[in-house]
C-alpha cells in the first residue's frame, strides 16, 4: 500500500504559543477565539502585529488562511506567516512552509517549504518534522534521501503523530532509509493504527492475515480490517468481504460479504465490482441475476477489469439482446452517478 502522501488541509488555525504574562490583550484574543468571536480577536490582535508582536502575527495568518473573522486571503496570510517566521516563531515557520508546499498565497515552491519546516521542525513541531519527512523521502525540493526521511518521521512518530508513525512503518515495510524489518513495521502500523488511522489499520489487518512480523491470526486480521472498513477504506472493505466469503477469522456468510463488496464497489474499486457480478451470477449472497451481474461486470470493465471484461463477453451468450441492453443503461447511469 502507498505511503500516505502530504494532505492539502488549510494550515492550521490554533496552535500552542508561549505567550507572556503581560500580554493582555493577546491572550484576551485567544479567550475570544476560543469562543468563536473571530472579530473580537482580529481586533485585539491586528495592533499588537502591526507593531511586530510574533505570536500575534502568527495567530492573524492563521485566520487570514482560514477566513476566521475576515475573508479568507492566503497571501495576507502569508505576509504574516513570515513576519512571525522570520522572529522564530515555530507555528509560523511551519505554516509559512505548508504555504509554500501547496501554493497557497506564495508560488508553490518545495525548496522553500522545506526551509521553513525544517526550522520548526528543529523546534519540535510534529507536524514540520512530517511534512519535512515526507519532503525528503519524495525528493521535492531536496535530494531524495530516505535516511533524512527516516529520521524526520521518527521524530513526529515519537511525539504521537499517527500519519507519521504509519508512514515510518511504510519504510521499515519497504526497507527505505532502514533495514527492513517487519516486527518493526508492525510497531508502528499498531501505534497508528490505535490511534484511528485507516491505513495503518488496513495494513495491519493485512499483516496478521498474511502473517508478516506476526503469527498468522484471522481473528486479529479481521479485527483491523473491520475498523478500515467502517471508516469507509475500500481496499479494506474488499478484504474484509473476503474474509466473510471464505470464513476467515468470522463464520461464512456470503450475505455479509456482498455487503462490504458493494460498498468498496459504490467507491469504485474495481475487484469489488467485479465480485459482486460473481455473486449476482451465482446467486451467493444475494438473489441469483444475471442482469446484475452483468451491470457489475461492465462497470468493472470501465474501470480496466480485464477480468469482468471477459466474463461480459461469456454472460452476453446467456441473455436476451433487451437484457444486454437493459444491463448497459444500467451501467451508464450508475456511472453517471459515480463520477471517479
Amino acid at each position: 500500500m502507498k505511503a500516505i502522501l502530504r494532505s492539502g488541509f488549510l494550515a492550521l488555525a490554533i496552535m500552542a504559543l508561549a505567550v507572556p504574562a503581560n500580554a493582555g490583550p493577546f491572550e484576551d484574543g485567544l479567550v475570544a477565539a476560543d469562543r468563536g468571536d473571530y472579530a473580537t480577536a482580529f481586533s485585539l490582535w491586528r495592533p499588537l502585529a502591526e507593531q511586530g508582536y510574533g505570536p500575534a502575527q502568527s495567530y492573524l495568518g492563521a485566520m487570514y488562511a482560514n477566513g476566521h473573522g475576515v475573508p479568507q486571503d492566503y497571501a495576507e496570510a502569508a505576509k504574516w506567516y513570515r513576519s512571525a517566521a522570520e522572529q522564530g516563531v515555530a507555528v509560523a515557520q511551519y505554516n509559512l512552509g505548508f504555504s509554500y508546499d501547496n501554493g497557497h498565497g506564495v508560488p508553490q515552491d518545495y525548496a522553500e517549504a522545506a526551509k521553513w519546516y525544517r526550522l520548526a521542525a528543529e523546534q519540535g513541531v510534529a507536524s514540520a518534522q512530517y511534512y519535512l519527512a515526507g519532503i525528503y523521502r519524495d525528493g521535492l525540493g531536496v535530494p531524495q534521501d530516505y535516511a533524512e526521511a527516516v529520521t524526520w518521521f521518527r521524530k513526529a512518530a515519537e511525539q504521537g503523530d499517527a500519519e507519521a508513525q504509519y508512514n515510518l512503518g511504510v519504510m521499515y515495510r519497504d526497507g527505505r532509509g532502514v533495514p527492513q524489518d517487519n516486527a518493526e513495521t508492525v510497531t508502528w502500523f499498531r501505534e497508528a493504527a490505535e490511534q484511528g488511522n485507516a491505513e495503518a489499520q488496513f495494513n495491519l489487518g493485512v499483516m496478521y492475515a498474511d502473517s508478516q512480523g506476526v503469527p498468522q491470526d484471522n481473528a486479529e486480521a479481521v479485527k483491523w480490517l473491520r475498523k478500515a472498513a467502517e471508516q469507509g477504506h475500500a481496499v479494506a472493505q474488499l478484504n474484509f468481504g473476503v474474509m466473510y466469503a471464505n470464513g476467515l477469522g468470522v463464520p461464512q456468510d456470503d450475505a455479509d460479504a456482498v455487503t462490504w463488496w458493494r460498498k468498496a464497489a459504490e467507491q469504485g474499486h474495481d475487484k469489488a465490482q467485479f465480485n459482486l457480478g460473481v455473486s449476482y451470477a451465482k446467486g451467493k449472497g444475494v438473489p441469483q441475476d444475471l442482469v446484475l451481474a452483468y451491470v457489475w461486470w461492465n462497470v468493472a470493465a470501465a474501470f480496466n477489469n480485464e477480468t469482468a471484461r471477459k466474463n461480459l463477453e461469456t454472460a452476453a451468450t446467456q441473455m436476451t439482446p433487451d437484457q444486454i441492453a437493459e444491463a448497459q443503461r444500467m451501467a451508464r447511469e450508475w456511472m453517471a452517478k459515480h463520477p471517479q
